[in-house]
């Protein structure tokens, strides 16, 4: 999804002068880091403008202003409260929302006062989202870049980038791990899923997990995509206490593994030098944990 719309501090003055003017007073300025599938700006002190940067990606605005008050009084963490809902226009071809910001700051490790118990707050979250009634919910397919489908969705990327990278990793551990991933699907009733639980999307505040945000990606399905932070995040005893805390089946925790690999490869391939060392360590952390159960 490379043809992006330009969208920039001007444009959303416009659509909020022209659609929300009882804010058009307020100060406009794009937040520190404003994500890939949207485009992020302060409004004022207390709220958030979000617009999708792509037509592929459009979608996602939509489900969020119709799932998230859905979702969020069945969730013990703060997630995004929608206040406006923009309409498509000769500035802007798509929907986008007006949100009450959220204070804290992305996670990192430093951040965090206690990893254990980071770990067990997510897990309580992600389990609290699982349990919400999925009956309704919006099935996993192109709307969430398949996130809670078939791991075997990216098969073809996966093989290729092992084959890209068997200069620089251990492919035939790699096609190991990615066959053992890829030897179950998920059996029971759809679950709620998030779709990209990583440290961007999950708010710190005073050391704390705090919230969560970010829904684009959420849907109905296979909840293994929402454990790939086990291994780009957390690790050791951490990894063993969200895991235990989710009560999760080998299978699924597999095929979680397998979403991570998948990530580490695509992003160790893409030569994007930014990522590329954090993703040398995701596959570490991977490799690493397989052999212990092999």
């Amino acid at each position: 999804m490379t043809n992006r719309f330009e969208i920039n501090t001007a444009l959303v003055e416009r659509l909020i002068a022209l659609q929300f003017p009882e804010w058009a007073t307020h100060t406009i300025k794009p937040v520190v880091l404003s994500g890939w599938d949207n485009r992020t700006f302060h409004l004022g002190e207390t709220m958030t403008v979000r617009l999708p940067s792509a037509v592929g990606y459009s979608p996602q605005a939509l489900k969020e202003q119709h799932w998230l008050p859905i979702l969020a009084p069945h969730l013990s963490l703060p997630i995004p409260t929608l206040l406006g809902k923009g309409e498509p226009n000769d500035l802007f071809p798509w929907k986008w929302g007006i949100y009450r910001w959220i204070d804290g700051e992305p996670t990192n490790r430093v951040l965090v006062e206690n990893l254990a118990d980071f770990a067990k707050s997510l897990a309580n979250f992600l389990r609290e989202l699982q349990q919400i009634d999925a009956t309704e919910g919006p099935l996993a397919g192109a709307h969430c870049c398949f996130r809670g489908a078939s791991l075997l969705t990216y098969n073809d990327d996966t093989e290729q980038a092992i084959e890209a990278l068997k200069h620089l990793i251990d492919a035939d551990l790699a096609k190991a791990i990615w066959a053992d991933a890829t030897a179950s699907e998920w059996n029971k009733p759809p679950v709620w899923f998030h779709g990209d639980i990583a440290p961007g999307n999950l708010i710190v505040k005073d050391g704390q997990l705090t919230a969560v945000i970010d829904f684009g990606c959420c849907g109905v399905g296979d909840p293994a995509c929402d454990l790939a932070i086990a291994w780009t995040f957390l690790f050791g005893e951490n990894r063993k206490i969200f895991r235990t805390e989710l009560d999760c089946d080998n299978q699924t925790w597999s095929r979680g593994r397998g979403w991570a690999l998948w990530k580490a490869l695509i992003t160790i391939n893409s030569n994007e030098e930014a990522k590329r060392n954090d993703a040398f360590n995701t596959l570490k952390e991977i490799f690493d944990d397989f052999k212990q159960f092999v």
